[in-house]
């Protein structure tokens, strides 16, 4: 793929993503997207074959990306960082936003209709949840998981879950603020007593 074609397709992401969470994906035509990115047909049919496509495209660049947070927070400490200033680590950086939960609602909405793109999505899933079941794992000589949440991949589970809550809750409120400090409590909840302090506190 050229450099100016990667542009494009870029250029052609950025738009759509905008003009989905505005006015949802049902509502969106091919030409809208163009209209957006400041492209033609042709460049929207040489990079995406349809509008699905480009909406899937859109949907695992910005899943992957969640992924990578979570991996990229959970890494920087090493296996010293345990389950409370994991917690902290993650929440600080994870992806908090609107406008992409409006996208992402539609995206779900279409999975549960569509075997295909439900395969997808608990794909996706799936590895966000073994991400943060790895570490989990390897923090719990420093911190003891609640036993009724069982394994690290049941706790991966309780905190996939948490988010989802948390998100549909910011999609509906719109605190960004909020959401973050609320999922940063949950988590902490799910995955200690309850009683333990965030790092940063501990660390003065």
């Amino acid at each position: 793929m050229t450099r100016r074609r990667v542009r494009t397709r870029a250029d052609l992401l950025r738009a759509a993503f905008a003009v989905f969470a505005a006015k949802g994906f049902g509502h969106v035509s091919i030409e809208e997207v163009c209209e957006a990115a400041g492209y033609s047909r042709g460049a929207f049919y040489s990079n995406f074959a349809t509008l699905d496509g480009l909406f899937f495209a859109l949907y695992a660049e910005r899943a992957e990306l969640i992924a990578e947070q979570v991996s990229g927070a959970l890494a920087v400490g090493g296996p010293d960082l345990d389950v409370p200033a994991a917690v902290d680590r993650v929440t600080e950086v994870l992806l908090l936003d609107r406008d992409w939960l409006l996208v992402k609602t539609d995206f779900l909405v279409r999975a549960a209709r569509d075997p295909e793109i439900s395969r997808a999505l608990l794909e996706h899933r799936a590895r966000l949840r073994g991400a943060i079941a790895d570490h989990l794992g390897r923090a719990r000589g420093h911190t003891e998981l609640p036993a009724v949440l069982g394994t690290a991949e049941g706790a991966a589970h309780a905190v996939v879950a948490a988010y989802d809550g948390v998100t549909t809750q910011l999609l509906l409120d719109g605190d960004v603020e909020r959401a973050r400090a609320w999922l940063k409590q949950l988590l902490t909840a799910l995955l200690t007593d309850g009683s333990a302090e965030p790092a940063a506190h501990r660390r003065g």
